[in-house]
Order: C-alpha cells, then structure tokens, then sequence
C-alpha cells in the first residue's frame, strides 16, 4: 500500500520525471506540453527548495520508495473577498497508479494541510479537456466557479 509523505529535495528527478502527465489529454491548439511542464515547474522547484508554509508538496510513495505521484499546493487569496484559501498547482500520478485511489487520498491531504492553516475552501484550475481529471474533482465535490476563455488571435503560427 502507498504511503504519502512530504516531497524531500531527493524527490527532483522523480517529481520531474512526471511531468508529461501534466499534458496527458487532448491541449487546446494554442498550448504545447512543453511550456506546461516548463510552467509547473518553476512553482514546483521553488516550492520543493525553498519551503514556506504557504506551500506544500505530498508525494504518494509505493513500497520500494518510488514515487507514484504527488500534490503541490499553495496559499492563494480569493478575488472577490480577500480570504486566505488553498489552491491545488498540480496533481499528477504515474500511469501504473492510476485506478488506485492515490489522486484522491493526495487531495485529501492537500486539503487536510490547507484545512490546519485554518482555511475554509480550496481551489483549482483544470483544462477544460481533461475529462478524466474533472471527473475526479467532480466526485471529490468539486464545483464550477469561473470560466476562463481564450481566442488564439495568430491561428496560423501554430507549431
């Protein structure tokens, strides 16, 4: 059975290594994989070496050690009323993980951190595409706040 511990500076290479499951669904035409992972993991590495306790980073751990995916979350303020609140960065599990529950038990100890900085909600952002993952969020009682839109104004300059 997976274990979930915090992340150690040791955890680089694996955290990293997850990185094309950031971009595991269909992108819009206007994204790439590449400037998604590169993204993340300017927050990732700060966060994973520069520790705060406005972040937090939970790794799901199997029996040899190995990581199997992890949770980042940060400390955001809410737009509209100034509160303090939990925000999930990235949530990302190997492929052989999947089906395990470890996505949620990841989240649910994202959400007991943010919950013992004595915040009352949590947040996150999600492609509109990835199906799979707002199924998760969906039946971890996850809700549809914003919808944010983009227009590509240089469709032809697509990679």
């Amino acid at each position: 059975m997976a274990t979930i511990r915090p992340a150690l500076p040791t955890d680089e290479a694996a955290l990293l290594a997850l990185s094309p499951r950031l971009a595991a669904f269909p992108l819009p035409a206007w994204r790439t994989a590449g400037e998604i992972a590169a993204a993340d993991h300017r927050i990732l590495l700060d966060a994973l070496h520069r520790p705060d306790g406005g972040t937090v980073i939970l790794v799901a751990v199997g029996e040899a050690d190995e990581v199997l995916g992890y949770v980042f979350a940060s400390s955001r303020t809410d737009y509209f009323t100034g509160e303090r609140h939990g925000h999930v960065e990235v949530l990302a599990l190997a492929p052989e993980a999947e089906g395990q529950g470890l996505a949620r038990r990841l989240m649910t100890a994202a959400e007991s951190w943010a919950t013992g900085l004595g915040y009352r909600r949590m947040s996150l952002n999600v492609f509109a595409t990835n199906t799979r993952a707002r199924g998760l969020y969906d039946r971890l009682g996850y809700g549809e706040e914003t919808m944010h839109y983009v227009k590509d104004l240089h469709p032809e300059r697509q990679a």
